[in-house]
């Protein structure tokens, strides 16, 4: 995991003063093309790593080898730990290096530094749709995270027009390319789509935080109150089991292996409904097998629809074609 690197890269480069990117691959069991690109982002991203040319040279932190983290300003912290913070919610390793790197920062920058690593949470299990690149707003959002000050967002749910409000910022959720936002309202805890986020920014309005608020925590219970409400039928289906990786990406959570029968895996489909397990499947055509008598019903009733509306062409006129 690249944020995982580049925190023992940092911590490396702590204890040795100076390292090639060729020592710093042998080490982290990369190549020297990854590891020239990990140093080249730490410095990207503000923390303070440069590199020295010609014979002796290498990438040295400013001001030398030391054993604490003192030289980084706290732009610079609140950067290292917006990078590293995310893979802390997926590797136990990281969440350990970046509590040792908490103790080896200046008191006056820890709370932001805190902050900053527990702006974002990473869920990589899909809900079966596309993933999509970072929204440009995450950025804003995680500085007012950080910050902890009030937003002001504009917002449109689906079907409705936009609407204003201001919320409080809690967290970000990066859960497979699709960006959630985590904010208290005077209705409670609520969570946003950033892609149905409109306009947002900050009010400069201190904000409030409830007393041991954790992120994973809080979105452990919205995937499970998301999923009660999205597994309330299932069904079996045999995959051709050199198209699992396909299927199970393509239905993310809501689809769990059973188990092995000959060339086929079978699995079973969760949804609101049958026929929505219906619709997610009917293009599989034959490659697969619904084990389900209420779903056969709606797929055969799909494919009559099909055929009605795109009748196949007689033989005669397909020769001619």
């Amino acid at each position: 995991m690249r944020a995982d690197r580049l925190v023992a890269t940092l911590l490396l480069m702590q204890a040795r003063g100076r390292v090639t990117a060729a020592e710093l691959a042998e080490e982290l069991e990369v190549s020297n093309a990854t590891a020239r690109r990990d140093l080249e982002a730490l410095s990207a991203a503000g923390v303070p790593v440069y590199p020295q040319p010609g014979r002796g040279g290498g990438w040295s932190l400013v001001g030398g080898a030391r054993t604490d983290l003192s030289g980084l300003t706290s732009a610079e912290a609140q950067a290292l730990f917006l990078i590293a913070g995310p893979a802390a919610s997926v590797a136990p390793q990281v969440k350990s290096a970046l509590r040792k790197l908490v103790r080896a920062l200046p008191q006056t920058f820890r709370a932001e530094a805190e902050a900053a690593a527990d702006a974002t949470v990473i869920d990589t299990a899909a809900w079966g749709e596309d993933t999509r690149d970072r929204p440009v707003i995450a950025t804003t959002l995680q500085q007012a995270v950080v910050k902890q000050v009030r937003v002001r967002l504009t917002y449109q749910k689906r079907g409705e027009a936009p609407k204003g409000r201001e919320v409080d910022p809690w967290g970000l959720v990066d859960k497979d390319g699709t960006w959630y936002f985590i904010a208290g309202t005077s209705e409670g805890q609520r969570t946003f789509r950033l892609d149905r986020i409109l306009g947002v920014s900050l009010t400069g309005t201190p904000a409030t935080r409830p007393d041991g608020f954790e992120l994973a925590g809080a979105w452990d219970e919205v995937v499970t109150a998301v999923e009660a409400k999205r597994s309330a039928t299932s069904a079996t289906v045999l995959v051709p089991t050199r198209f699992l990786d396909v299927f199970q990406h393509q239905h993310g959570r809501h689809c769990t292996v059973v188990g092995v029968r000959g060339e086929h895996t079978e699995v079973e489909l969760t949804a609101p409904r049958p026929l929505d397990i219906a619709r997610n499947v009917a293009g599989w055509g034959g490659l697969i097998t619904v084990e389900s008598p209420e779903l056969e019903e709606h797929l055969a009733r799909i494919g009559a629809e099909l055929v009605s509306r795109y009748p196949r062409a007689a033989p005669a006129e397909r020769a001619e074609s």
